[in-house]
């Protein structure tokens, strides 16, 4: 019995509904059919889930999804339409048909048709998350998508590393080719790597100097010598969904001792971290371990120092189950985690290393091998 399965066992429903576009990742998961409108999927116990589509994409959905596919004429929804039904109406007068009795709906489901679905049939939440639970256990087949969307993530940080590393100091900002190399600039470098590889960059961090003590500060304008500069890319593979996620922190030219050190605890507490990954390993436990490393090194973990949780999944969402973080469960074999752990203090700057790999039973599977070095 899978997940699904379970949870309508569970809540005593007949079927499960979804409702969105492909950017929902739990459709897409379902589905594994890509869209920008949104479509219908229903599935009962025991039974191969079914997809429902305008006739324009009915013979795109056969091919590309696992699901059966019926169009929105074949399900009734175009017969209640030309009944004067408003389009959420129509939607769960179909859905309410397909599923047959009470209905189990994912957390993001729209408001205006749960209640216009809760006219047919009561409407039961899946507060368990169901489906983001089967997501976070990766089959091998999605592993390997993974580790391959992986090596063109380090690629094109290869790419903008070297604009960084051909830079040369003027008046404490760095230039390249006569003109100061901006955040702008490394980031489009990397973005278009990624894009003659399949993939899509979206608020890729490149951030330097005092931004670099905001964990997600975006960055921009020119970028600082003798500054920590903060990389963190996380890119979609267009045509699977799947993501990949790593940050390298560098300097070009000479960083502060207060950053070296810091530079140094970031490093240890990653590969103190991905030594404790395995099967059975709690998340909530190693976030707690990597704060007490850092207290033993000097830092705290407040509002200043380690102020976020050690990692998280990747997937179909860059952030995703399982959580490395206070409230963590125990996590799997089939997990894909990040270590990511990171200090930061204003008035100094921030670092932050981040690796990507599967949990193993035995071991963490690193799928991030780009090199560790601070100094350019």
């Amino acid at each position: 019995m899978n997940g699904l399965d379970l949870a309508l066992q569970e809540a005593g429903a007949a079927a499960y509904a979804a409702y969105g576009s492909s950017a929902d990742a739990n459709v897409r998961y379902l589905t594994r059919f890509s869209t920008t409108d949104p479509v219908v999927y229903v599935a009962k116990p025991g039974e191969r889930g079914m997809i429902v589509v305008p006739q324009m994409e009915h013979e795109r959905a056969v091919r590309e999804s696992p699901a059966a596919v019926v169009t929105r004429a074949d399900a009734g929804y175009l017969e209640y339409i030309k009944a004067g039904e408003p389009r959420w109406r129509a939607t769960a007068h179909m859905i309410a048909d397909l599923a047959g009795g009470p209905v189990l709906v994912p957390a993001n489901f729209p408001l205006a048709l749960a209640r216009e679905l809760e006219s047919f049939h009561p409407v039961l939440l899946d507060t368990a998350g169901a489906v983001e639970g089967m997501r976070a256990v990766k089959t091998p087949e999605e592993i390997e998508q993974i580790r391959s969307i992986q090596r063109i993530t380090e690629a094109a940080l290869d790419r903008g590393l070297a604009l960084i590393r051909g830079a040369v100091s003027r008046g404490g900002v760095l230039h390249r080719d006569g003109r100061p190399l901006t955040a702008e600039a490394v980031r489009t470098e990397m973005h278009t790597h990624l894009l003659a590889h399949g993939c899509r960059g979206t608020d890729t961090i490149v951030s330097c100097g005092p931004d670099t003590a905001l964990p997600h500060s975006a960055g921009a304008g020119p970028l600082l010598a003798d500054e920590p500069i903060v990389i963190d890319i996380y890119p979609q593979h267009e045509r699977s969904g799947y993501h990949a996620d790593m940050t390298r922190t560098v300097v070009k030219g000479e960083p502060s001792p207060e950053i070296k050190e810091m530079y140094e605890a970031v490093r240890d507490a990653k590969a103190l971290a991905a030594s404790g990954v395995r099967a059975g390993a709690v998340g909530a436990d190693l976030y707690r371990a990597t704060v007490e490393f850092f207290r033993d090194r000097g830092y705290e973990s407040d509002m200043r120092g380690f102020t976020h949780s050690l990692g998280h999944g990747v997937g179909l969402e860059v952030h995703e189950e399982p959580s490395l973080g206070p409230q963590g469960k125990a996590l799997v074999a089939g997990n894909v985690v990040t270590i990511e752990p990171g200090l930061y203090y204003p008035g100094t700057g921030g670092v932050r290393l981040e690796d990507m790999g599967a949990v193993t039973k035995t071991d963490f599977d690193r799928f991030t091998q780009y090199p560790e070095e601070l100094t350019l």
